[in-house]
Parts: C-alpha cells; structure tokens; sequence
C-alpha cells in the first residue's frame, strides 16, 4: 500500500510547520485513501492554520471542461475559506494572495506529461515564493504512468508557453516533487522546498498496482488509462482531429469525418506500435470538435502497459493522417493557452521541426533517433533528484 504525502504529513508533523499559516494548492482530486479531502485533513491536525486554497487549470473542482477556460475564485462551501484561482486573469499568485500564508503546501495530482499545466503553477508558485521569501511544501503523489519510462524529444526554447516552460521530455517519468527538486534547482528559482515523499511507492508502478483510489484530476481524464494514452493522444489538440473530447472516452478515443481507419491501419502496420491494439469505431462527438458529426477513427486498447509507447504511437498515427487527408487534415489555429501567435501543434509537441518533419514524411524512427542522446541527457540530469527506488 502506497501512503501519500499527505499522509505523512498529518501522521509526523514537521517543525517547521509550527505556528504557520498554511496554504494549500490543490483540487478536487487531492484526497487520501478513505476519500477525504486534504483540506479536511489538514484542518483537523492544523485547526484553523490553513487559511486559502490555490486551484489550477479546470478550477477545484474540475468543473472547466477546455483550455483557456477560466475559472473564478470563489468561497469553498465546505471550510469557508477563499478558494484562489492560479487560471483566471493571473497564473501566477498575486501579493494579496501570498499575504494570506507563510507555508504553502502543494497537494496536487499529475499525469506524468510534459504539457499538463499543473507542474507550471506549482513552477510559478516557487517564483513567486522565491519573490516573498514564502516556504513550498510538495505533498508527494504517484506518476500514474509510472517512473521508468522516459519518451520523446526534449521541448526546444522557441517552444516555451504554458504547456511547456522546461526542456523535458513528453513523458519523463517523474513525479510533482521529484520535478519540483529539479526545477527549483537546475533553473535556479531556489525557493525555500521541501518535499515529504511517499512511502511505498516504486517506480515500476502504475496507478492500479498502488491500491489508492482514482479520482479524475481534469475533466478529460476519467480513468487511469485515459493518463496512460495522454502522453501521445493530446497532440490531437493541435489539430482538427477530434481527440474524443465530448465522448465518455477522451483521449482513448480520436477521429474525424475525414478519416479511413483501414488507411490509417496500413500506414501504421509498418511501424512497431506495442503494447495496444486499434479498434476501429464510429462516434459521435456531444460537444467540442465535430459536435453532433460522426467521426471515424479508433479506440485505442491498452495491453500492455510496460511495453507500450504513447508519444510514438500517436506520432505515428499523426503523421499517418498528415499524409493520406493532406486537403482535410488542419492544425489548430492560435490561442491556445495563453499563446496567441505560435501554432497550438509546435507548442504541445515543443518542437517547431518536428511537425515539418513529420509533414515532409520523414522515417519516425528516424526522428526517434535523433533525439535519444537529449534524453538519455535529461535520464542523468533526473537521476539526483530522485526519491524512490
């Protein structure tokens, strides 16, 4: 049994936490095993030390279904305390609102994905901590996807925006505090930190082997397997293919009118894809891209999850598209979070090259190679700011 960070915490508390006022940034899905909530939690050890909450994008309570959805702050209706929105008009804490804590402890859910914007306010709370000579506090949580596997190519410094202020890879592998350590160090914001890790959690680890209940920390991801394709599927949010937004199966899903899926099964045949299955399928979109039109694509299966490798997949499945639908297949138009000149695609896949590449049809494991020196850079640089095994 894995026990959170959080957990810790409230079973040890640390000194430096005496007399201190807290703030927590979090959201609906920062709970413990038995469901209930860390504001709750931190209350009943705390009393009436913890004094705001700090939410990220699709508000506490994953209520904001899209990008640039902001959210308002608020009064929680169950402590009464003032719930700050980090994705309103500001992303990053204001004075008034650090003026509210001395401590502020970070208890947020991931995904193990590059371009998930909680990472970066957790990264613009530390600045702004640094700023005000405030303290971080990382409550530890798991990579849902696990520690081990690392994909993709590093995000070049032309690519930088809110889905993506550091060079990591798409899937890195890492958890919110091992990140935490490393950017506060290796970029130099030196905030006052300290992570409290989990104990019981191992790096092989995907979410179901830790028997901690899942709770969807955004809206477009229900389940732990819609994470486990996440990697991957969310390049579709640069493009007119829908990427299953408005189904019950975002991100498992994709498609679009346009689409022949045994086209795209032939094209893709030819390129070693482990560890899942493509099932085709017709659906129907509720809301989103393609509201109310039948799209054509695949349901993608999961097999096995040490073997399968979700950037190369939909890379694949991208580049399959971008060859056989040339006067259908569109990139999404700007803005896209918060970034109003630079194409949505270059943003997410963090390489402006890469998607002229894939376009003029270059080799994928061609590509694949030329950036397996960066990571295997990025693989040591991680290695001293790990906490499991």
């Amino acid at each position: 049994m894995v026990t959170l960070g959080i957990e810790r915490l409230l079973a040890a508390p640390p000194k430096y936490l005496e007399g201190k006022r807290l703030g927590l940034l979090c959201n609906h899905a920062s709970i413990g095993h038995n469901f209930i909530h860390s504001r709750q939690l931190i209350r009943q050890v705390f009393s009436d030390k913890l004094t705001c909450l700090l939410s990220p994008q699709h508000g506490f309570f994953a209520e904001k279904q899209d990008n640039m959805v902001e959210s308002d702050h608020a009064i929680d209706p169950l402590s009464g305390l003032p719930i700050y929105s980090l994705y309103s008009r500001q992303r990053k804490p204001t004075p008034a609102m650090l003026d509210q804590f001395d401590v502020l402890l970070v208890d947020l859910p991931d995904v193990g994905t590059r371009v998930y914007t909680f990472l970066y306010s957790l990264a613009y709370c530390l600045d702004a901590a640094k700023a005000s000579d405030k303290m971080v506090v990382v409550l530890d949580r798991p990579n849902p996807i696990g520690g081990l596997q690392m994909e993709g190519n590093l995000l070049k410094e032309n690519c930088t925006s809110f889905v993506g202020l550091y060079p990591l890879p798409m899937r890195h592998g890492m958890t919110l505090g091992e990140l935490a350590l490393m950017i506060n160090d290796r970029f130099r914001i030196n905030a006052k930190l300290e992570v409290i890790p989990m104990k019981g959690w191992e790096r092989h680890m995907y979410f179901r082997e830790t028997g901690l209940p899942w709770v969807f920390p955004s809206p477009n991801i229900p389940t732990p397997e819609s994470a486990i394709v996440y990697p991957g599927q969310v390049i579709w949010e640069g493009t007119n293919v829908s990427e299953g937004r408005g189904t019950t199966l975002p991100f498992e899903l994709f498609g679009a009118p346009f689409i022949d899926p045994q086209q795209l099964l032939e094209f893709s045949n030819g390129i070693p894809l482990p560890g899942c299955v493509f099932r085709p399928v017709s659906f129907e979109p509720t809301s989103n891209k393609w509201a109310n039109t039948v799209c054509r694509g695949f349901h993608i299966h999961v097999t096995d999850v040490k073997a399968f490798q979700p950037y190369r997949t939909s890379l694949a499945l991208l580049q399959g598209v971008m060859l056989h639908y040339p006067e259908d297949f569109k990139y999404k138009q700007p803005p896209y979070e918060y970034e109003y000149d630079r194409l949505p695609l270059d943003l997410i896949l963090g390489d402006m090259e890469l998607r002229t590449a894939l376009t003029d049809g270059t080799s994928l494991l061609e590509l694949e190679a030329q950036w397996q020196d960066e990571l295997g850079e990025f693989k040591q640089i991680r290695q001293r700011y790990l906490l499991y095994n």
